[in-house]
């Protein structure tokens, strides 16, 4: 591992002002996979911008105004998981958030810094889009659909920052998920909810470019929610990855099926 500088700003305000003045440094939230790849020289930023000094990132609330949860950007897994705000009003984000790694993850990994790093087996994704959330920014308000651009590619620009995302309460959600069982990353989850806006299905884990949105199902669900509106529909093998762990025809195979679980657990 390389030097480093080393800063923990109390504001974000403060944290903003540090990054322009070091070109190459980074922001560090929960450090799950910023300090890995600094360890095996896939990363050497001049400076390491700690995050967690900044109280104002890290807060739960319900906003009546938008009937939203907002999660601050360094809020841990493991306070999604437990915040009685989360499973009373999305009880599915919730589940979502206990199903990340494992304990020791979960008390060290934000929200923030798992959408940020956009990894394509992360679950916060899956929530983001489904949900049709709106990353908060030091500078500006991002919709979901405009956020996630590719494997480990978001449309933050260099040292924006993220403060909080924004969850509308659905009608209904539910997030079901077939995990590796040494990392526990999804090899497969699938997110649906149900709002006044309309249904989305966002899944996580297979495909080649990351999260995307599933349309079939999406117009199955308006029209019949039930597992057996999308038990017949079929993801493209083409479009999803293959890997160690499974091939693109198995992944397309468990989209169909982790998305009739979650329907019915909905």
């Amino acid at each position: 591992m390389n030097a480093f500088g080393f800063y923990e700003p109390t504001s974000v305000r403060k944290a903003v002002s540090i990054a322009a003045d070091h070109s190459d440094g980074k922001y560090v939230a929960g450090g799950q996979t910023l300090l890995a790849a600094m360890k095996l020289g896939l990363a050497a930023p001049s400076d390491l911008i700690d995050l967690g000094k900044i109280p104002e990132l890290a807060t739960i609330a319900y906003d009546k105004a938008s009937a939203s949860i907002v999660i601050g950007a360094m809020a841990r897994h493991a306070d999604v998981a437990g915040a009685g705000e989360v499973a009373s009003r999305i009880p599915a984000l919730a589940h979502l958030a206990g199903l990340i790694g494992d304990g020791q993850v979960r008390n060290r990994g934000t929200l923030g810094g798992s959408i940020a790093n956009n990894d394509p087996a992360s679950d916060y994704p899956a929530a983001v889009l489904a949900l049709a959330a709106t990353i908060i920014t030091d500078q500006r308000k991002i919709p979901a659909d405009e956020f996630f651009k590719g494997l480990f590619e978001t449309a933050l620009k260099p040292h924006e920052l993220i403060t909080a995302v924004s969850f509308p309460v659905p009608k209904r959600a539910a997030y079901m998920k077939f995990r590796n069982p040494a990392s526990r990353f999804a090899m497969v989850g699938v997110f649906v909810a149900q709002s006044a806006a309309g249904v989305r299905v966002a899944v996580t884990g297979a495909g080649s470019r990351g999260v995307s949105r599933v349309k079939a199902m999406e117009d199955a669900l308006a029209k019949n929610w039930s597992p057996d509106a999308v038990k017949a529909i079929a993801v493209p093998a083409a479009d999803l990855q293959s890997d160690i762990h499974a091939s693109a025809e198995y992944r397309a195979h468990l989209i169909t099926v982790m998305a009739q679980r979650a329907v019915a657990a909905a």
